[in-house]
């Protein structure tokens, strides 16, 4: 039977899962931001929980086929460098994992603090799905609108 689970889990089988894994949290977050199940779910340690699962295992399956992560710290080296990592799918998929897990991140983030300024729903859902598609440019976004709810700057919150 493990030898069945282990054969399934391939690269493409993972990217397929995870793509489709953080949707119904990302719906959630835009739709039910104030919801029970988002505060239980969504906003906790929950889904980074099992996404550091499934890099977990992906660093394991790795590691037994022989992967050389020192090269990874390639990419510092200049966008060539870069380029010649992303031939790999192991990197790409790894990558991958770290991009959805921090957007994810983020996008609780905005809305426990959201919370905090009674930001309208509706109002929060354009930040959380620019933050879903393009991470920084959506959490710069709600920056903006936090601060007209807040009536302040604060660089440190």
């Amino acid at each position: 039977m493990i030898a069945q689970i282990y054969t399934y889990f391939t690269i493409e089988m993972i990217f397929m899962w995870l793509n489709l894994g953080v949707l119904p949290f990302w719906l959630i977050l835009i739709i039910f931001p104030q919801s029970q199940i988002c505060r239980v779910f969504i906003t906790s340690i929950f889904p980074i929980f099992i996404l550091s699962f499934a890099y977990s295992y992906l660093l394991y399956l790795f590691y037994n086929e022989g992967y050389d992560f020192i090269r990874n710290f390639e990419l510092y080296l200049g966008l060539d460098a870069v380029s010649n990592l992303f031939t790999d799918k192991s990197f790409i998929i790894l990558f991958w994992l770290h991009f959805l897990a921090i957007n994810l991140f983020c996008g609780g983030w905005i809305v426990r603090d959201s919370q905090k300024f009674g930001i309208n729903k509706i109002l929060l859902s354009f930040p959380l799905l620019i933050t879903y598609f393009i991470g920084p440019i959506g959490l710069t976004f709600y920056w903006f609108i936090r601060i007209f709810y807040a009536k302040r700057i604060n660089l440190y919150d």
